[in-house]
């Protein structure tokens, strides 16, 4: 099997950058759920050795992108319906209690920063940069996380944020080729709602923006 494995590296690689070319490989899809990460070979495919190769598949286990199989060793991790749903279920907990903590100490700073990572996600939406976008839309809810002041709350929404990271480029990569822009249109609300100063209307959007995820997730796992 062909793994699509940027090549733009070099010998002396080191733990952490082959960590984020792996990263990026099954963020991004080249490296598919379920794809054994046999060391040798993805040694041979960033050209390094084999020592900074364990390193990031052993960074890969710990962030929840990769699992170890009995005789099989790692691979890339294949989360079942039920385990998607119950991420977002406890995304939804999470995030809203972080909008509900961050909305009253958002400053104007934060709000324009929030404004800029909008206007830039419409801009890669257009351009079909869909990985661009969805950091973006992080960008901008991390922003709004961070005003809660609790690292430990941000720190674990965005675990799990990279955990559904491949099955959120799959959904985002539809919605553009169905031309279905309400993926993108509750950032720009959510912003409005906070420079208005209105932070229950800025709760009540990033729940229903979760919902409505969930809503699409549940619906592309029937029909697929």
């Amino acid at each position: 099997m062909s793994l699509q494995i940027p090549r733009s590296v070099t010998p002396t690689l080191v733990a952490d950058q082959v960590y984020e070319v792996l990263e990026n490989a099954v963020l991004t899809g080249s490296l598919e759920a379920g794809s054994p990460l046999r060391v040798r070979d993805l040694a041979a495919m960033v050209g390094t050795s084999v020592m900074p190769v364990r390193e990031a598949i052993r960074r890969l286990e710990e962030a929840g992108l990769a699992t170890r199989i009995p005789h099989r060793g790692a691979v890339v991790r294949t989360f079942t319906a039920a385990e998607l749903i119950h991420i977002y279920d406890v995304r939804t907990i999470l995030e809203v209690e972080a909008a509900t903590q961050g909305a009253p100490n958002i400053s104007r700073e934060d709000t324009q920063l929030m404004q800029a990572a909008c206007s830039k996600m419409q801009q890669a939406v257009e351009e079909g940069r869909i990985v661009d976008a969805l950091d973006l839309d992080e960008d901008v809810l991390r922003t709004l996380y961070r005003a809660s002041g609790n690292p430990v709350l941000v720190s674990t929404i965005e675990q799990l944020w990279l955990q559904c990271r491949p099955y959120k480029v799959i959904g985002a990569t539809e919605a553009v080729a169905k031309h279905d822009d309400t993926l993108w249109t509750p950032q720009p609300a959510l912003v409005q709602a906070l420079m208005d100063g209105d932070t229950a209307a800025a709760t009540t959007i990033t729940a229903e923006s979760l919902a409505s995820a969930l809503r699409r997730l549940e619906l592309r796992l029937e029909t697929h």
